[in-house]
């Protein structure tokens, strides 16, 4: 099951156990239940503290975690391999008494929740976002005795997918009823649990002292910003909704110089960790909504709190374009879709088409022709945008149509999910209907900048126009990376622009 390289690296992890822990195997005939007990047979073998038995859990096949002598409270319903490796090793370390790295505040604030809380999240092995969430509630559940999760894979128990009609993931499910789709951190899982604790950190985020550079965003272009701020031992802090932005949506990234691979979730994690290295006040679950100049400049955040700073740098980055059309918004998430990489899964077998005829929209397409039954790539222009090595791939591709010049005018839906959408063909008026399950929107991006309107200049495509050295019309406010009019949108070159905004700030401050 684990190759020797895996078990070698697990075991090392599994050095850190301090208690005996249990894994419990609820088993039947299926091939993934043989893989299960497989599974926690090896681990059982790296380390005497932890012990292998029979468990009874109602789904089958499926890996339940406990303390010694304790009910298990973390469950894994399908085998956690492929991105959800990582939780099982979390899981296992633990349970096993092995110290959280999450904030010890935070983590004090989920024993003393009160109530019982039975979580589900249904995921994807394929899907990058599905981690954090499950790490997350499995954290929650280990440290307090009234909560317990359970991971289920959908593609394994794809009749739970259909009757709950389950068609994003990450989905979950508290005391059987519908919790939050997509990414969420542990912070606003607790958050939302714990209504008192948004006014709490509203409060203390007032007290905090002004800034000296206040980068607003946490993807590339800020952490870049926030690194080269505080190397020049000025007092620096980055708000942001989360840690990473779209770059945690990012699978493959091979066009990072001096790393041939890596995927979003990896390079976050090593940007967030460069930037903790400083002295640098990072500032999460917290959304900008205006911006204002008076003695310091201002930032305004949605919980009702107000930051404070000598200079700000903009970074708030971009987000997937929506069509706009009737029913997108209605089937969000019930079939309209914009990860191909997470949700594909859940379309195994079925039909779906694919919006855009870009990099992203043919990357996606091929993607997805592994998966289900055939895909329809919908171009708005006469031609393809993609690069000529990707559209080769996709038209040999015998279950990829690609369709050019048509506009999407219409999803179509029967109130709980995506059954069709309709088109326009640009060259003769005439409409078409597409019988589909899933729609994978991927037409680009649009600038994180609506909240500045009223500030900034923008540019026509609501960009923040900055000049050579990241600064914008209002004296003392820098911007960077993919809100901005820099051409090219890419982690590199955000980088740089991040860079170049810090710097373009610090002389702000010495001439001022």
């Amino acid at each position: 099951m684990l190759d020797a390289n895996l078990k070698q690296q697990l075991d090392a992890y599994l050095q850190n156990i301090v208690t005996p822990i249990e894994l419990l195997v609820s088993s039947d005939d299926s091939p993934k239940a043989k893989e299960i007990e497989e599974l926690a047979g090896e681990i059982a073998s790296l380390n005497d503290k932890i012990s292998n038995t029979t468990g009874d859990n109602r789904r089958t096949p499926s890996l339940a975690i406990a303390k010694a002598g304790e009910a298990p409270r973390v469950h894994f319903a399908g085998v956690p391999m492929g991105h959800e490796f990582t939780s099982l090793v979390l899981a296992l370390l633990q349970a096993g008494g092995h110290p959280s790295k999450a904030d010890a505040e935070l983590q004090e604030q989920i024993r003393n929740l009160p109530g019982k809380y039975d979580f589900e999240t249904y995921i994807s092995l394929s899907c990058q976002n599905c981690p954090d969430v499950v790490q997350a509630l499995n954290l929650m559940a280990t440290l307090n005795p009234n909560i317990t999760h359970t991971m289920i894979d959908g593609a394994l128990f794809q009749q739970e997918v259909d009757e709950r009609q389950i068609m994003a993931v990450p989905s979950v499910y508290m005391n059987g009823e519908h919790f939050g789709q997509g990414r969420m951190t542990l912070e606003e899982i607790v958050n939302k649990l714990d209504t008192g604790a948004a006014e709490k950190k509203a409060a203390a985020l007032n007290e905090k002292e002004p800034y000296e550079v206040l980068v607003v965003g946490g993807g590339p272009a800020g952490a870049s910003a926030a690194i080269y701020a505080a190397r020049k031992g000025i007092r620096t802090g980055v708000v942001a909704e989360r840690f990473g932005g779209q770059v945690m949506d990012t699978v493959g990234i091979e066009n990072f110089i001096s790393v041939p691979y890596t995927e979003g979730p990896k390079l976050v994690a090593s940007l967030e960790q460069h930037v903790k290295e400083y002295e640098v006040d990072v500032i999460t679950e917290q959304a900008a909504t205006k911006l204002k100049k008076g003695e310091l400049i201002e930032v305004e955040l949605a919980s009702g709190a107000t930051l404070k700073s000598r200079s700000v740098i903009l970074a708030t980055g971009a987000r997937w374009r929506e069509m706009n059309v009737p029913g997108e918004q209605e089937y969000r998430g019930k079939g309209v879709a914009y990860c191909p990489h997470c949700d594909g899964p859940l379309f195994k077998g079925k039909s779906v088409a694919v919006i855009g005829g870009g990099n992203s929209g043919i990357e996606a397409a091929i993607d997805l022709a592994g998966i289900v039954k055939d895909v329809t790539v919908l171009e708005f222009a006469d031609t393809l945008r993609a690069d000529d090595v990707l559209v080769k791939k996709a038209e040999s591709l015998p279950n990829i149509t690609i369709i050019k010049q048509a506009m999407t005018t219409e999803v179509l839906g029967d109130d709980n999910k995506v059954v069709g959408l309709k088109y326009k063909d640009r060259n003769t008026d005439e409409t078409h209907v597409l019988d589909v399950a899933g729609i994978f929107v991927q037409i680009g991006l649009i600038p994180n900048s609506e909240w500045l309107k009223d500030s900034l200049e923008l540019s026509e495509r609501g960009e923040i126009v900055i000049d050579s050295h990241g600064a914008t019309s209002m004296p003392g406010v820098f911007a960077a990376g993919d809100v901005t009019t820099t051409p090219y949108k890419q982690i590199v070159i955000s980088m740089g622009s991040g860079a170049t905004a810090a710097l373009g700030a610090f002389d702000f401050m010495i001439r001022n």
